[in-house]
């Protein structure tokens, strides 16, 4: 019996599952909101694990493909005090495919293949238990019927209210990222700062994180613990003093708001915060390109369900937890599985059954790795710089 299948979003997550599912010969609905596959910046990069995410693109057939467009030098770490003084400087063994990188858009180029996606397919609201399957309303009115609707659709699902209650919350850590391209020819100073893969810098409640994309391309990320609304009075919120407003080249009054869309306030107000701290690591800020805001959210960490036929949950929609390298590869891995599991599923008991193991499954990993990246935020952005790099040795190869 072929299941009348659809995975919302066309993420790491979806765009697994249908790989794999298509593997097996099953037709699966892929249904995306963006307009195109270009219609929004692809993100950053992912490292993808030999357990999960490598395991997962195993199943789809894609593991050679995969090897010969990530950048195993990538998986290079390097740790700065806010001195510039180099503390930690891990590079990978030849040979070492532990966690490779690649850029999120070469990614999502090799999952699409031969897949047919349903591009600009917003979903307004996914209805379980209707005569003839599980109902999926669209933004444009129209609406279609399935055996099982899959979930990807990331933190703000528009699943996931038809098996939960839960919406995620903020965590009290913002991001701001920024970007500097042909870095090595425009910056090399920086280029080599940042060294093949990553560099990170932690002071009391924040730091600044560059990882190397392909093609000279660098993503910067400050990141501090603010209130959630921190933007609307820089002095009451964030202790923006004048003088070191002023010594950042922004003068920040009294009581200053800043705008989030205006790139040169934004770019003063980081390097205000970050004051104090070394020149060569402040210019990653200096150089920026545009700025965009980033607060960390988070489900529950041991969000689970009630299982309703016909619908589930994969990756960020499931179990958005805290961005330390895990997410994209749970999902990943999510999707294969659950894809093997609905191929081996003959009927429609069966397949309700097979969906129902999977979850628990799910669960149990989901809920031990968003304790284990919930732990490690506290520690990369703390009143203590020193856990940070106590966190890095410990997870670091010897």
């Amino acid at each position: 019996m072929r299941h009348r299948i659809a995975v919302i979003g066309g993420g790491p997550a979806g765009l697994t599952f249908a790989r794999v599912l298509h593997r097996h010969g099953h037709p699966v609905t892929i249904l995306e909101r963006d307009s195109t596959p270009d219609a929004r910046p692809p993100g950053g990069v992912l490292d993808l694990h030999e357990r999960m995410g490598q395991l997962a693109l195993g199943k789809a057939g894609l593991l050679a493909e995969f090897q010969a467009l990530s950048r195993p030098e990538g998986q290079a770490m390097r740790i700065l005090d806010v001195d510039g003084t180099v503390l930690r400087d891990w590079r990978p063994r030849p040979g070492d495919r532990a966690n490779p990188e690649i850029d999120r858009g070469q990614l999502r180029g090799l999952l699409l293949g031969p897949l047919d996606v349903q591009w600009g397919r917003g979903v307004t609201e996914v209805v379980p238990r209707t005569g003839d399957g599980v109902l999926v309303r669209f933004a444009d009115g129209r609406q279609e019927t399935f055996d099982l609707v899959v979930g990807a659709d990331g933190a703000w699902s528009r699943v996931r209210p038809a098996v939960s209650s839960a919406t995620p919350h903020y965590t009290g850590i913002t991001l701001v990222e920024t970007s500097l391209d042909d870095v090595d020819t425009r910056h090399p100073d920086l280029a080599r700062l940042i060294g093949d893969g990553s560099m990170a810098v932690y002071g009391v409640n924040r730091g600044l994180v560059a990882q190397r994309n392909s093609g000279g391309h660098v993503k910067v990320y400050a990141q501090f613990r603010a209130p959630l609304d921190w933007h609307t009075s820089l002095d009451r919120h964030m202790g923006l003093n004048r003088r070191a407003g002023m010594n950042a080249g922004m003068d920040t009054g009294l009581d200053t708001g800043l705008d989030l869309a205006d790139a040169e306030a934004m770019r003063s107000s980081l390097l205000a915060l970050f004051d104090g701290w070394a020149a060569p690591v402040l210019n990653l800020l200096r150089h920026g390109t545009a700025f965009v805001h980033r607060p960390l959210y988070v489900l529950p960490v041991s969000h689970t369900w009630a299982h309703v036929a016909g619908v589930t949950l994969l990756g960020d929609a499931a179990h958005l937890m805290p961005p330390l390298g895990v997410g994209a590869n749970l999902a990943m891995l999510e999707g294969a599985e659950l894809a093997e599991s609905v191929a081996a599923a003959p009927g429609p008991a069966d397949l309700d059954e097979a969906v129902r193991a999977f979850e628990e499954q799910m669960w149990a990993r989901a809920g031990g790795w968003a304790k284990i990246t919930m732990a490690g935020l506290e520690r990369l952005v703390s009143p203590d710089p020193t856990e940070a790099l106590a966190l890095f040795d410990e997870v670091q190869p010897s």
